[in-house]
């Protein structure tokens, strides 16, 4: 096989893993009715099934970075796999809620493995420029689509088949995955020990942010259990930055985000994620609650946004990216997601085809200015780093990742539910309106967020191009070439 093929295979292994995580974070979401009736879970319960794979994955996902440097990104990647599809199985299989919630769990477990592992492999993988575009157009793209193609295949599977598929699809294509860990470079494990406060304080906060986020929408920002939870979930993230700034052997070096390039980039990645999934669950309720669509409908809405995300992130940012400096393509983009999100607010359910003169022009831009961010954002934040930090800087990029999608769907369902109540309140009679301007103002916050990141970015990220800094040319931080690995 010639080194282009199985540089391509190895890109198709990794990215299908990391589509199968994105996967699991919406793909159970249309499913929660039938999941509910089938097993009998309670209504207070029921959000679990989401939470529980949200929860352990954002909590474990720095560790799990680290834990991919220690014992090489193959290995990682292996074990997460196995694991993955493991409790895939069981969660599918369950006869009871018990079960299902642990297996959902043991799915975030082996994702906070997998996803750094899989990232990393494409990082070392493909260091030409031209292919490096390439690989994180394609990454970008199963990245920002994948959730949107979770809510499609599950409003399908759900219809058509059953809810319990909705998990035990990540059986046969994590079997085919398995096939393709041949192709896999073995790395040299890394002299990586870790950093016991680091661990600790950054599993305690982000577990504890996961998880006061998930109960936002249950209970509340002014419950007391949410409000703990904040102040221990600050506090945890606290100690944790503060410890690595002396620790001997840091969890995420500071290294990995003090540099300007990469920390915009982080922030690139974060941020939107932010805007987007409150976005995705306006557009679900907009759908199903107002415009009455059946769930495999409402998943067909959402197809073309996952279409112009990977557009975007392959077609667009591939041809730009040899001419464009990273903030260069990353802020229009970030200024074109806005303008789609722009172009929803004042929609009421009498206006005249709603789907086809403000939906899907909406979403056609806010996927193609995704995609041309995600794909420079995400190269960049890996990009350059030493090969003992490449799994910590593949499992930040995964964390903020989480956690934007956690923080902006607590935070615009937040917004959305209090103005709609206090619209309510001074119109009981006309429920739909004040459904709307609940809406309008969750959509107006995400685009002040998306233009906040956009202005963070031109602020803080270099405009040339990394190729070209001789930072990057530094024999103790450049990623590795393959030519330093021995074939597995």
């Amino acid at each position: 096989m010639s080194a282009s093929n199985r540089r391509s295979w190895i890109l198709a292994t990794a990215g299908s893993a990391q589509l199968m995580v994105v996967l699991d974070s919406t793909v159970v979401t249309i499913a929660l009715p039938s999941i509910q009736a089938d097993l009998g879970i309670s209504d207070a319960a029921r959000g679990w099934v989401v939470a529980a794979y949200a929860l352990v994955f954002g909590g474990l996902l720095l560790l799990g970075g680290r834990i991919t440097d220690a014992v090489g990104a193959r290995r990682a990647f292996g074990i997460g796999l196995a694991g993955f599809l493991l409790t895939s199985a069981v969660a599918g299989l369950t006869p009871h809620a018990g079960l299902l919630f642990a297996g959902r769990a043991g799915q975030g477990l082996f994702a906070a493995l997998l996803a750094p592992a899989a990232l990393a492999i494409i990082s070392m993988t493909f260091v030409e420029p031209r292919e490096r575009g390439i690989a994180f157009g394609v990454y970008g793209a199963l990245t920002g689509a994948g959730a949107v193609l979770g809510l499609l295949i599950g409003g399908a599977l759900t219809e058509y088949v059953s809810w319990r598929w909705c998990l035990l699809i990540n059986v046969p294509i994590g079997a085919v995955t398995l096939l393709g860990m041949r192709l896999l470079h073995t790395t040299r494990p890394n002299r990586v020990r870790l950093d016991p406060v680091g661990t600790v304080s950054s599993v305690a906060g982000m577990t504890a942010l996961v998880f006061a986020l998930a109960e936002v929408a249950v209970r509340g920002w002014s419950d007391p259990l949410v409000l703990v939870l904040l102040v221990v979930g600050a506090l945890s993230l606290a100690v944790f930055a503060l410890s690595q700034r002396s620790a001997a052997r840091p969890l995420l070096p500071l290294r990995v985000l003090l540099d300007r390039r990469r920390g915009g980039a982080f922030l690139a990645v974060g941020l939107p994620q932010l805007a987007l999934f409150g976005f995705f669950l306006v557009l679900t309720y907009w759908f199903q609650q107002l415009l009455g669509y059946s769930p495999v409908q409402a998943g067909l809405a959402f197809l073309p946004l996952a279409v112009a995300v990977a557009v975007g992130s392959t077609m667009i940012a591939g041809l730009l990216g040899a001419r464009l400096s990273e903030r260069q393509m990353i802020v229009p983009a970030l200024l074109v997601m806005a303008a789609g999100m722009m172009l929803l607010v004042g929609l009421t359910p009498g206006t005249p085809n709603p789907y086809l003169s403000r939906f899907l022009p909406a979403e056609i831009l806010i996927g193609l200015g995704l995609g041309c961010a995600l794909s420079p954002a995400i190269a960049a934040a890996t990009g350059g780093v030493r090969e003992e930090d490449t799994g910590a800087a593949s499992a930040g990029v995964n964390a903020v990742t989480q956690l934007g999608g956690s923080i902006g769907t607590a935070l615009l369902n937040s917004i959305a539910a209090t103005v709609t109540a206090a619209t309510l309140r001074e119109t009981p009679a006309r429920p739909e309106p004040a459904t709307v301007a609940g809406f309008d103002a969750a959509l107006l916050t995400a685009v002040g967020l998306l233009l906040l990141a956009a202005v963070t970015v031109a602020l803080i990220m270099p405009g040339g191009r990394r190729e070209q800094e001789s930072e990057a040319a530094g024999a103790g931080t450049q990623v590795p070439n393959l030519a330093r690995f021995n074939a597995g």
